[in-house]
């Protein structure tokens, strides 16, 4: 927003793949605060299911949507241009299994989307990139010691997850490692937020690939692995996010987490909160 001459009276920020599951939340803490204007990067700012982003308080004044493509730079560019800060969110995540083309589908929107952002950020002189990454980037290691907690040292290991074929945690750890990498060759301000799976409340109107977890525990379409996951709610990661960006301090990765959870109390929880379901047996 421009005032009476010419001069912008709030900070403005782009949130890429605004219309996500996560990047919705972000948006809606933004606009709620009162405090910027609002860049958002979607495939098409048209499409019904980007609708609930129009329909929040502060929308109208406070939001402009932008038709981009992470692998189109002049698209990106022009979205981010003019921006104080800049969250990169979007990244592609598989629903289905197998992958057809991992490179295609994958790995070269994950890391050559995250290059075409930060040069993009670069050109624009942004004061500040939040990039999302995954613990996805963080636990795929075989070779961390047993005894010792993964924190934000910890990588996934490039090489074990191309050799098993886990290619959404390879596209998470190469484009965050660039990400990194690009900050100390350039100097742009750079922090990365690991999130683990991200549930809670959806605003957009279509399931995303970590909320589908949930619903496949309620419908029972498949069995599911007795195994630990960790969670964290998607409201707490958009407060996570915004807090890194406006504390000056904040430096390198962090990993957002809030607890961990046996997927059979998983099911259990459902099974009391949601008795009318099949829901999944577990393994």
């Amino acid at each position: 927003m421009e005032g009476a001459a010419g001069i912008r009276t709030r900070p403005a920020v782009c949130v890429t793949g605004a219309g996500g599951f996560v990047a919705s939340w972000l948006v809606e803490r933004l606009l709620a605060g009162g405090r910027y204007m609002v860049h958002g990067t979607v495939r098409d700012p048209g499409d019904a299911k980007n609708a609930h982003l129009a329909a929040m308080d502060g929308a109208a004044d406070r939001l402009r949507l932008f038709r981009a493509e992470l692998l189109d730079y002049g698209s990106v560019a022009a979205a981010i241009a003019g921006c104080d800060g800049v969250f990169h969110v979007a990244s592609p995540v598989p629903m289905t299994y197998p992958i057809g083309d991992p490179e295609v589908e994958l790995l070269a929107p994950a890391v050559t989307g995250t290059k075409n952002v930060l040069k993009a950020c670069s050109e624009a002189k942004v004061k500040r990139v939040v990039v999302v990454s995954s613990v996805a980037a963080v636990m795929v290691n075989p070779g961390w010691p047993q005894n010792e907690a993964m924190d934000e040292a910890c990588w996934s290991d490039v090489e074990f997850c191309r050799t098993t074929q886990n290619w959404y945690c390879l596209s998470k750890t190469l484009a965050e490692l660039e990400a990194l990498d690009y900050a100390k060759r350039s100097g742009l301000d750079v922090v990365s937020v690991c999130p683990s799976l991200v549930i809670g409340p959806l605003l957009q109107s279509t399931v995303n690939a970590s909320s589908s977890v949930i619903v496949d525990c309620l419908k029972g379409d498949r069995e599911v692995k007795l195994k630990l996951r960790n969670f964290v709610d998607v409201r707490d990661v958009a407060d996570a996010l915004l807090l890194v960006y406006e504390t000056p301090e904040a430096s390198g990765r962090y990993i957002c987490d809030a607890n961990a959870r046996q997927m059979s109390e998983v099911v259990a929880l459902l099974k009391d909160w949601y008795p009318a379901y099949s829901h999944a047996a577990t393994k």
